[in-house]
């Protein structure tokens, strides 16, 4: 079964490494020469763990491709183009929608067409194409998990015309993933995407209002998400944790989104609303407390730039936010994969321990998973005159003993 792949953004390339993975017979596609051109040289602008070693360990098994006319010669073409948002989180549909335009002119006659970006409810069932040979799949990567998430799925949700049966070809594909396949109409998939990262949306809402909450009486959040998890209701995998708000681009984008399809129900858009508001009240959280902790020559370190961990996406990060306001004291920052640059008195350095030995201040502003090296090279700098500022908890409780002040969120 020969795939092609349209639009080699982030979605499409690591959806292409999971079908080769798969043993599959990929071709990717963009219409952006340049980028065809580095993909050929395995030149890999998105820094994603495992997608460089199997697209380099399967060269010689891909090609990228400009010529859409090769088009003709799959049984499957997904459309696999990431949407750009706004600011406001506000997505542009146009180069999507001139993408489709073009694979619809060269797709072969018996050709699945499936729509794999990221659209609102009722784009799908606009296209005018064979809707027996039209599928939207729902798409649930995450940044810093996209492979192993593409190869090993907890399901796949397929969109269908009036939740018709899937047809032999796209089941056969499906059928690889060896995992639970939920058919519903076009509609109600595309709703199912935007409801999971609504959802997502209001577990960070409420976790940063009841660890605020926290600090206020005492209480421990850590100890309380316990008691939260145990509950069957809630369970095990729930996302409980505070932080910065929501960054990133693709939450903000589906809360954009369902605001537009509610129309007149003024009260669910209040309950979005509150959700947003929350979130940009977070993502100041620790500029906040700088203004009321910084002293002019004082050395602010910042620990993480990118907005998630185990990726290079420095969109709507809370790092950016906060370089962008702070006007005079020198800053020193360290990340493993993010690189910024161009931000006054700003320096990102290479080595960890230097950004933590020269800072009087130090922010936490990604959520790492493994911070186990991070603490034992705590323990082995003086840090008895600095503060550290950690939304994550990211700290470790003997250690963060040793600061002169300790600020968190949730105890």
């Amino acid at each position: 079964m020969k795939i092609g792949f349209v639009g080699m953004t982030h979605l499409g390339l690591c959806y292409l490494a999971a079908c080769v993975h798969k043993k599959f017979s990929v071709k990717g596609f963009d219409p952006d020469r340049e980028k065809i051109n580095n993909l050929n040289n395995l030149i890999i602008e998105h820094d994603e763990p495992l997608l460089k070693k199997i697209l380099n360990k399967n060269k010689k098994k891909i090609r990228f491709s400009t010529n859409f006319q090769e088009l003709n010669k799959l049984d499957i073409v997904f459309i696999s183009l990431d949407v750009k948002t706004n600011n406001y989180g506000e997505a542009d549909f146009r180069p999507l929608l001139n993408l489709i335009n073009k694979v619809k002119k060269n797709i072969n006659k018996k050709a699945n067409l499936v729509i794999l970006s990221q659209v609102r409810p009722g784009f799908t069932t606009k296209i005018n194409f064979e809707k027996k040979r039209l599928f939207y799949q729902v798409e649930t990567l995450i940044f810093g998990q996209a492979i192993s998430r593409a190869i090993n799925p907890e399901r796949i949700i397929v969109g269908s015309f009036n939740n018709k049966e899937i047809n032999k070809k796209y089941r056969t594909f499906l059928n690889k993933f060896k995992c639970p396949i939920i058919k519903m109409n076009y509609e109600s998939a595309e709703l199912s995407k935007i409801s999971i990262n609504i959802f997502l949306a209001s577990s960070i809402s409420i976790s940063n209002m009841l660890a605020r909450t926290c600090k206020n009486i005492s209480a421990d959040w850590s100890q309380v998400v316990t008691a939260l998890k145990l509950d069957k209701r809630i369970g095990p995998h729930a996302y409980l944790k505070p932080g910065l708000g929501i960054s990133g681009g693709n939450l903000e984008r589906d809360l954009f989104s369902i605001k537009k399809i509610m129309q007149s129900d003024n009260h669910g858009k209040n309950i979005i609303n509150s959700f947003i508001k929350n979130s940009e009240y977070m993502k100041d959280w620790v500029y906040r407390i700088l203004n009321k902790k910084l002293k002019k020559k004082m050395i602010i370190g910042i620990l993480g730039l990118a907005y998630k961990d185990n990726t290079n996406s420095t969109k709507n990060s809370p790092s950016i936010k906060l370089l962008k306001k702070i006007k005079s004291n020198t800053v020193l920052a360290y990340d493993p994969i993010a690189k910024v640059k161009n931000y006054k008195n700003f320096k990102q350095l290479k080595d960890i321990k230097i950004v933590l030995k020269k800072s009087h201040l130090i922010l936490l502003m990604t959520d790492w998973k493994n911070t186990t090296k991070l603490n034992n090279y705590m323990k082995k700098i003086n840090l008895k005159n600095k503060i550290a500022i950690d939304p994550y908890n990211l700290i470790k409780s003997p250690v963060r003993k040793r600061f002169e002040e300790y600020i968190n969120i949730g105890n």
